[in-house]
Order: C-alpha cells, then structure tokens, then sequence
C-alpha cells in the first residue's frame, strides 16, 4: 500500500539492525518525564563550558520528546528536542556519553560485527523526528546559549518517515485534514488553536458546574430521527435486525431525564446531520445542550449573556472584536459585547418579504410556495418542501444575511418546531430563539413542551409530512411521549454549535479548521501514502 523514499528505507534498514543488536527502538514507557519548560525555569544551574570541562557531573534529570536538526562535528554532534512547552538545544561528546538499550547502559555495542560506540550510535542511527530520552547537565555555549549535554540517551520510538519536503509550507487542504498531525508541526499557530480549543471546553464546562448543572451522558444511537430540519445517517443494528440512527441532538433523551429530581441537565455531545458540506456545515460536530426546570426561553437569554461574558473574562486570547466573513465571503466587524440585539422572527421577515409566515399550517406548502415566488425570492429545492422546511430557507434567504452583530432572533412560527411550547400570547407562535451572527446559526433554545397530547399531535404531523417527501421532517418518538406522560415540569432547553463559535472567536473561516480531524472521503484505491 505505501511506497517508500530512499531515506525511509535507510530507516527502516537502521531500525532493523538496531533490533538485530538486541535494542529496543519502541519503548513501552518513559516514567517521570520532566516537561522542557522545567529545564528552562532552572536555567540559572547551568555551568559555563569550562566547568562542564572540569567537573563533568552526570545529572538526575531526564527529559524526552522528538529530536530535531540533528549535526555532527567530528567529536562533537548539535540537536534539538522539542516537547509541548519548549524546544532546547542538546549536545552530545565523544566518549562521555552512555547508550541505553532498555536492557543495560553500555559504552558500546556490537552491530553488524562492529562495535560502535554510544556516540557513534547517536551519530549513525538517530534521525530527526525520532523520540528519545536523555539524562543531562545543563550548561551555556559560548554563544550563551541553553543546552543539555547528554550524558545517558535511549531511543523511545523510531521514525521512519522524514517529514515531506517544505512541510514547512504545508499549504494543501486535503493534506492538512488528513494528516492534522503534520500540520501541527509545520504550523504552529494550527498547533495552538487546539490547545485553545482544548481550554474552551473546560472553561464552559467550568461555568456550567459554578452553575449548579450536572453532566451527564446520553445513547448515540436512537430507534427514532426525533428532531426537525435535519436528516439522519442510519445504521442498522445486526443484532437487533432493527435500523437505528445516529443522533440528531440529545434532545427528547435530555429531557427524560428531568422527570424525577434532574433539575438541570448538560451534556457535552457529538451530533450527526447527513446534510450539505461548506466551511460552515460539518456531518460529525460537537455541541452543548442543557435543560433547566423552571426555566423558559426568556432565561436562557440571560444565560447566554452571562456565559459569553464568563468565557472572554476566562479566556484572555479571545477577543470581543472580531472580523468574520459572511456567506458571500465578505469580512465584517462583530462585537460580542452584551446585551445583544433581539429580533422577532415573524415580524422581521414579513417586513422582509411581506410574507406573514406565522399563518401558514403544515398542509399548506403549494399556498406557501405561491406566496414565495410572489415575492420574488426563489432557493433550490423547494418545489420539494414542505411548511417547516421552506419557512427555514425563506428565512435564511431575506433575514438571516441582514443580521451581523451577535442577535437573538426569537418569535417563531409554531410549524418550524414540533419540541417547544406555544405562546400563550399567540398560539401561532413558539417561544423559541436563536443567535446569529453574521448568517452564523450558533445557538437554539426555546420553552419546552411538556404537554404530552400537543407533543403527539405535532409528531403525527410531523410523521405525515416525511412521508410527503420532506427528508428533513423529524419522525415520532413514542417513548419521549410516554416518559412525558407521567409528568414533565416546566423547562427550558438551549443548545449550541461549539466549532461554530470557536471558529468565530479564533477567526477561522472554515469547521474543519478547528476539527481535529474532520471527517474526509476516502482515498482512492489506487493512490498511495508518500514521503
């Protein structure tokens, strides 16, 4: 499957008699590593040249990571190793350095009936990008620069690939989402965006535990699509001979378990849409979704407020001015600073279109339709949708590009959300909202409908308008019904898109960008990994 270069083959060769001389090349542990920041912070121990020259003490302090530049100088050979926190030069010194096979240290060992010296091991069969421990004291060059000299050294973990050539530069897409590996070693910035993404998380789930919420876990895969606007993956089950689906959003289980003593509820989940891909729309993505009793939409506005203020009071990369690129790619400021602006839904976009989508019933698509090309807007396949959907893309057509500053844009029409509660001011509407910021949908909550009757009758509407061919229509879930039968307090639930945010608050333009690794086709049988 895989070609190889004349330079791997030379490393695969050194590995092999390596292993022939009875080395471990692949360690199964190093215990105690000390980070290289540690080194750094005890830099005022290093000695000067002369007295390294004169004393040559052996340190008990070990490190470990890849090695980097690796030159020779006669008695003399120059790396580096780089680790998380730091990069250090290191030296090693004919005949006063050790080679540690994981068996024994030695001051030599036979290879291919020669016997080669530690130094000369180091010299001949290490490369860059290999892994290695070394036992040091520290001191300052002439050119006072920090270094390790190595006293003792073992090989961790062979590489047998160099890096492609220009990694540094490595610039093509469909290599930096496969191999998010070297491009976090060509690009530091990509290496600290992660780390930042790393911090984000624990920053919200910090702010969600100060919060009093408690965070719990909840199945992947569901006998039921029960969620709107979205199409499912599907997947079957051997042996339940059953098709099952991956989850949509953690929704109708979320709220089961409000039933008894639950009063607030998060969970930090993966979600599964079989929809569109562009830099805003990923299939696989990671979200947040909390239900608190008591609660209704109103509150959950007030939360959001307060969590975005916790996150740029905690996380001081972050910016609350940031430039973001709309659907056209056109660069715009955004402001996250609060309160935010709110938007009624249905008044907004009758003024839009003079279209009032809140008179509109589940049956009444080719009315709905007329309606729309009336008004002159037109979107792609909405010959093959039903109300929900099309009220969704008329919306994103004439509202949604209007809106650049973070918004909550709240008032929705009652067909668009079969999970939230009606108004009691307007039975038209449901008392729901989201945030958007410059077309980005970030964030969805609403009141919640705990009324088990209601939440059938939209079910069974929903189940109809599926079988009309609206593959974005959500499908009943008859067990939510029934936990919601004996008893659903007061609630509301919110949800949020986190590699939507985060791409906004790193100023990314794309998902995949600040997915680890996103999800890609796969590659063609004929074509092979290369150096």
């Amino acid at each position: 499957m895989f070609d190889y270069s004349n330079e791997s083959i030379d490393r695969i060769e050194k590995t092999k008699k390596l292993k022939e001389a009875w080395v471990i090349p692949y360690a199964n542990c190093f215990p105690n590593k000390q980070d290289i920041d540690f080194i750094k912070q005890n830099s005022n121990t290093a000695k000067t040249i002369e007295e390294l020259q004169e004393l040559w003490a052996k340190s008990i302090y070990k490190t470990a990571w890849r090695m980097l530049n690796f030159k020779s100088h006669w008695k003399l050979a120059f790396a580096k190793i780089m680790d998380q926190t730091w990069i250090i030069q290191i030296c090693f010194i004919k005949d006063k350095v050790l080679f540690n096979t994981w068996k024994k240290v030695v001051e030599s060992i036979l290879i291919e009936n020669e016997e080669k010296s530690a130094y000369k091991i180091a010299e001949k069969f290490l490369n860059t990008w290999d892994y290695i421990w070394v036992s040091w004291e520290l001191f300052n060059t002439k050119h006072w620069e920090l270094t390790i000299f190595v006293t003792e050294f073992q090989i961790l973990s062979k590489a047998l690939r160099p890096l492609p050539e220009k990694f540094h530069w490595l610039k093509d897409e469909e290599t930096i989402y496969r191999q998010r590996y070297l491009d976090m070693i060509s690009n530091e910035e990509s290496y600290n965006r992660f780390v930042l993404r790393s911090k984000f998380i624990k920053v919200l789930r910090d702010f969600y535990y100060e919060n009093n919420f408690f965070e719990v876990e909840t199945p992947v895969l569901w006998n039921a699509a029960s969620w709107a606007a979205a199409a499912p993956f599907i997947t079957h089950h051997n042996d339940f001979d059953e098709e099952f689906f991956l989850r949509i959003s953690p929704e109708t289980y979320l709220k089961r378990i409000t039933v008894w003593r639950f009063e607030k509820v998060v969970e930090f989940t993966r979600n599964f849409r079989n929809e569109w891909s562009d830099p805003s729309h990923i299939q696989e993505f990671s979200a947040i979704e909390h239900y608190s009793l008591w609660w209704n939409y109103k509150d959950n506005i007030d939360f959001t407020e307060k969590m975005f203020d916790y996150i740029f009071k905690n996380i001081t990369e972050f910016k609350k001015e940031v430039m973001v690129k709309d659907k056209l790619w056109v660069e715009k400021l955004v402001n996250f600073q609060t309160p935010w602006q709110r938007i009624d839904y249905v008044k907004w976009v009758f003024d839009a279109c003079w279209i009032d989508v809140s008179k509109y019933k589940i049956w009444d698509e080719e009315k709905l339709k007329k309606d729309i090309k009336d008004a002159w807007v037109s979107f792609e396949w909405m010959d093959k949708m039903l109300v929900p959907t099309l009220i969704d893309y008329l919306y994103k057509k004439v509202l949604r590009p209007s809106i650049v500053w973070p918004a909550f844009v709240y008032n929705y029409p009652k067909t668009m959300q079969p999970l939230a509660r009606t108004s009691d001011e307007n039975q038209e509407i449901v008392e729901q909202f989201q945030v958007v910021i410059n077309w980005w949908e970030v964030i969805k909550a609403y009141s919640e409908l705990v009324d088990p009757i209601i939440q059938k009758e939209n079910f069974d509407a929903q189940s109809s308008a599926k079988k009309m061919w609206d593959e974005e229509a959500t499908s009943p879930d008859d067990d939510f019904v029934l936990a919601m039968e004996y008893g659903m307090a007061p609630q509301s639930g919110w949800w949020m898109w986190i590699e939507r945010v985060f791409s906004l608050l790193t100023w990314q333009d794309n998902l995949r960008d600040v997915v680890l690794f996103p999800l890609m086709k796969s590659i063609k049988n004929e074509e092979k990994i290369k150096d």
